[in-house]
């Protein structure tokens, strides 16, 4: 099964293409397949089929194409790819490997592409990616503008993939090919300048400096047009080369020419068809593994000793790695560092290339096990240096005794051969050092647990990191081991259990043993077994191999407080530890745990995937799991997370009041995270999303039930800025945890937090229920602020069923409540309210008033805030009521404007539209298309 969306929407299966039916289905489909496995809202789809105005019945049609489609779904197996559309609270998910999705294996391609060193190997790349478009992208879609706004993005990454293209043609010195294919390009672009460069460049790097010349006095006459302007100064700059830089040569595209004049370049097309045999990626069902075309074909070895272990068997893909290999032994790097967390296959890639690669070193291959991980203890550095002198032919008793002697000999020794040594787990430079050959026809292979830098530093070692294997090549060792037939008889089985094990080589083996052992297991049943995070890594064990002996000895290298600190990172409840919550995890401050999580990702236990956060494979974090981190780890991390972010409610909502007092038992952090701003805040806020509701699952687990709805509450300023983004479920969780401990100050704040959501999502008769509960508890509990709160959000509800002048009371009382309280936050919050009901009452007059009082109080606290911009949209509303257009229409957009500084999409979107309604006003539409994209667009 294949999903497109580069060319016509499209579901295509073994027996031809879906048949989808009317437009606004396709782009149904097609908004689900923007945000593959992440849920879009009723009001995210209408966005995707209709325009500014959709009909009333919007909800009815999105469901019965929604029920259309499961059915067609069905129909079409796609269960068995695990392949499923499912509603999720005010939505819906199309739940899918995104593998099945051509945009998805596009931008996997690119990504490849560009990470390629030699241009033979980017260019197939590129091909291979450009020919998954048969078309414009979404091509059939309905123009909404998020759904055009996305065909966009892709447009414009294909013609940045065509552009390097040409770039990869030039670099090969193919720039007849890079003039093709730009030509194909420019004709369709007409009006494109920086592709008029790129084909200029490519014209006169061919010998066509003419053609070149009347292609600029084209585009030139096109400009002047259609535009009414002169050339740009990159089209002028290419013109003077053309006109005085002669004709051009093949080959003669200098690495700063490629990096310059082609990389302007905007785009180029696929018309000149495929230039080398290269096949294209298999599906993941497929069993093919990739070709490794960098790695020398075998030829039998003919003079020199060959001390490698047998080469490995199954083994499938790391094109990358094995031409980064292959370029040192080219004379690009005389030492090769190869690193990557145990149990990765560094040793098989090694050897794989190695025996593919003999033929380049005819005066031997020698090979030693230095044995930094393991039980038996490293080989003395005479031993190995006497075993290489030995196969070097050199005789026993001329073999000094001193290792120092014995090194200087095998560097006299391999000054003058061309050998390839491969030192195979080296636990640190030191070891490495004396076994370097040191001769300039020399390659020395080094692979480690460790990265190593010393070895970078001292003898430019060039670094040839080795990663977990993607889902494709881990189904084909799969199959290696199983046969082809068993894995493709059970294809989404075969993917979950890649899945299970991490891509990690070590655990797809031992799993596939256990599986070639019992040939009457199916890879469902034990996908089932691994799917038991308690005896997942027990079934990854087979006598004395496997994951967990292999972390074992990695972690045995390590001192005893970066062991410490390990063993407590199996208690973090999220997907990432920053200093902070390391530090809270371990009991440390934060300086030592940044120091001890920067030994863990020398050692590669964990992963930086960003500047300061650190991550886990599943399988190590199972691992860390199992060790003992003591009882207060857990608890530790969660009052972290809580003292955290209520530093950044208070940078995010300044003068904002608590929403809780902290728990009985609290335990401070030894530090917390400072925010300097509300930008701060919010960017932790994002980060943090996941790993926060988390935190609330693994505080429910546990029964901390006083943390749970405090973590929740932490979220509040979020829920704000993304309301419609599916919050019911963790805010029931939150009130089921308050109502736990029977606290009814939690209980309350829950509830109103909650009726407030589902208003937002239309499900008024609910939040009527939970507000009039959250109201009451409030005053029972004596808490003016929080039943101010409530009623504030009680209105909201009532005006939602017709009632203005209810609703309009209720915030009165809330300003009451506030003032009695001494709140000017909620006194505020209240006024804003009030305001709104009375515009939506066409009370203009009113409702400027007390806008106006509001945003007085605001004002003295200089700050800018959600309630802030809500107010100037009343007040720009009120005064068009009143016939001040002019100011009322600036109102607006200052709403609009302070909504986008602070990343408020909502709010943006919402005064947008409200300037819309009473201005024609282009740069508004405009503004109103980028900022509903943006909001569509995020997770």
């Amino acid at each position: 099964m294949e999903f497109r969306l580069l060319g016509t929407v499209a579901i295509g299966t073994e027996n031809g293409d879906v048949p989808l039916g009317p437009a606004k289905r396709r782009s149904l489909l097609a908004a689900l397949l923007l945000r593959p496995n992440y849920s879009l809202s009723v009001e995210q789809l209408t966005a995707a089929l209709w325009d500014y105005e959709p009909p009333l019945h919007a909800r009815g049609v999105i469901q019965g194409h929604v029920s259309k489609l499961r059915t067609l779904l069905t129909a079409a197996g796609a269960e068995t790819f695990g392949v499923e559309l499912i509603t999720r609270s005010a939505g819906y998910v199309l739940r899918m490997p995104e593998t099945l999705l051509d945009a998805y294996r596009f931008e996997e391609l690119v990504t490849l592409a560009r990470e390629q060193r030699a241009p033979a190997d980017a260019v197939a790349m590129y091909q291979e990616a450009l020919s998954l478009w048969q078309g414009p992208a979404l091509a059939d879609a309905y123009p909404s503008p998020p759904l055009q706004a996305a065909a966009h993005a892709l447009e414009e990454l294909r013609l940045a993939s065509v552009e390097q293209l040409a770039c990869g043609y030039a670099r090969l010195g193919e720039h007849a090919r890079a003039a093709a294919v730009l030509r194909a390009e420019a004709v369709a672009h007409p009006l494109r300048e920086s592709l008029s460069v790129a084909l200029m460049e490519a014209l006169r790097r061919a010998g066509r400096r003419s053609e070149a010349l009347d292609w600029f006095h084209r585009t030139r006459r096109l400009l002047a047009d259609e535009l009414g302007v002169d050339p740009g100064r990159e089209l002028a700059d290419a013109y003077a080369v053309a006109l005085c830089g002669g004709e051009g040569r093949e080959g003669d595209m200098t690495a700063e020419a490629t990096a310059g004049d082609m990389t302007k370049a905007a785009a180029t097309v696929q018309a000149s068809g495929p230039v080398t045999t290269t096949q294209a990626s298999p599906p993941a069902t497929s069993m093919q593994a990739p070709s490794p075309a960098p790695v020398p074909a075998a030829v039998p070895h003919t003079s020199g000793p060959d001390l490698l272990p047998r080469a490995p068997r199954g083994f499938h893909g790391r094109v990358a790695e094995l031409a980064a290999l292959s370029r040192a032994a080219a004379g690009e790097a005389p030492v090769c560092l190869v690193t990557g967390p145990a149990g990765v296959g560094k040793t098989a890639l090694v050897l794989h290339w190695a025996h593919h690669g003999r033929a380049g070193f005819p005066d031997g291959l020698l090979y030693a096990d230095l044995r930094g991980f393991g039980d038996t203890g490293e080989p003395a550095l005479i031993e190995v240096l006497r075993e290489f002198l030995l196969a070097l032919g050199v005789s026993l008793h001329r073999i000094p005794e001193s290792a120092n002697g014995a090194a200087a000999l095998f560097r006299s020794f391999a000054a003058d051969r061309q050998l390839l040594v491969v030192l195979d787990n080296a636990r640190d430079s030191e070891q490495v050092r004396p076994l370097l050959p040191g001769g300039l026809r020399c390659v020395t292979v080094v692979t480690s647990r460790h990265r190593l830098p010393g070895l970078i530093v001292t003898d430019a070692a060039r670094p040839v990191p080795v990663d977990v294997l993607g889902p494709e090549d881990s189904t084909a060792l799969l199959a290696g081991v199983l046969g082809t037939e068993r894995v493709l008889a059970e294809p989404v089985a075969a993917r979950q259990l890649a899945e299970l094990c991490g891509g990690l080589p070590l655990a797809l083996r031992v799993a596939a043993a256990r599986l070639a052992q019992r040939p009457a297991w199916s890879l469902g049943a034990m996908t089932a077994e691994l799917s038991d995070e308690t005896r997942r890594l027990s079934l990854l064990d087979v006598e004395d191999t496997g994951v967990r002996a292999a972390l074992r000895l990695t972690l045995q290298q390590l001192p005893g407080h970066v062991s410490h600190q390990f063993a407590h990172l199996g208690r973090h409840p999220g997907t990432h530890v920053d200093r902070y919550t390391a530090a809270a995890l371990a009991g440390t401050d934060p300086a030592a745990a940044e120091s001890a999580l920067e030994r863990l990702a020398v050692a590669h236990l964990v992963t930086e995937t960003a500047p300061g956060r650190w991550t886990l494979h599943d399988l190590v974090r199972l691992y860390a799991r199992g060790l003992d981190a003591g009882p207060d780890a857990l608890k530790r991390v969660l009052d972290l997370y809580i003292a955290t972010a209520i530093a950044a409610m208070a940078a995010a909502e300044p003068g904002n009041e608590d929403c809780f007092p902290l728990p009985a038992d609290f335990l401070p952090p030894a530090a917390v995270r400072e925010f300097g701003d509300r930008s701060a805040a919010v960017a932790w806020y994002a980060a943090e999303r996941d790993d926060l509701t988390l935190a609330v699952a693994a505080a429910r687990t546990a029964g901390l039930h006083d943390r749970t709805w405090r973590i929740v509450l932490t979220l509040w300023p979020l829920i704000v800025w993304r309301v419609r983004d599916g919050w019911v479920p963790l805010l029931e969780t939150g009130l089921e945890a308050a109502r736990a401990v029977a606290d009814q100050h939690g209980e309350s704040r829950v509830l109103n937090v909650l009726g407030w959501v589902l208003i937002e999502e239309g499900r008024i008769a609910e939040a009527l229920t939970h507000l009039s509960i959250a109201s009451a508890l409030a005053s029972r509990a004596g808490d003016p602020c929080a039943e101010a709160n409530a009623l504030i959000v009680l209105a909201m509800a009532q005006a939602a069923l017709g009632g203005p002048d209810e609703a309009a009371r209720s915030c009165e009382r809330a300003v009451e409540l506030a003032r009695k309280a001494d709140d000017r936050t909620t006194e505020r919050l209240a006024l804003q309210h009030l305001a709104r009901h009375q515009v939506d009452a066409g009370q203009w007059r009113s409702a400027l008033d007390t806008a106006t009082e509001a945003l007085a109080a605001g004002d003295r606290s200089g700050t800018a805030d959600v309630p802030r911009m809500l107010l100037l949209m009343v007040k720009g509303e009120a005064l068009l009521g009143l016939g001040d257009e002019a100011e009322g229409i600036r109102q607006l957009d200052l709403a609009a404007r302070e909504a986008e500084s602070s990343g408020y999409e909502d709010g943006e979107v919402r005064a947008l539209a409200a300037l819309l309604r009473v201005s024609a006003d282009e740069g508004f539409r405009a503004r109103y298309d980028a900022a509903l994209g943006r909001l569509t667009a995020r997770p």
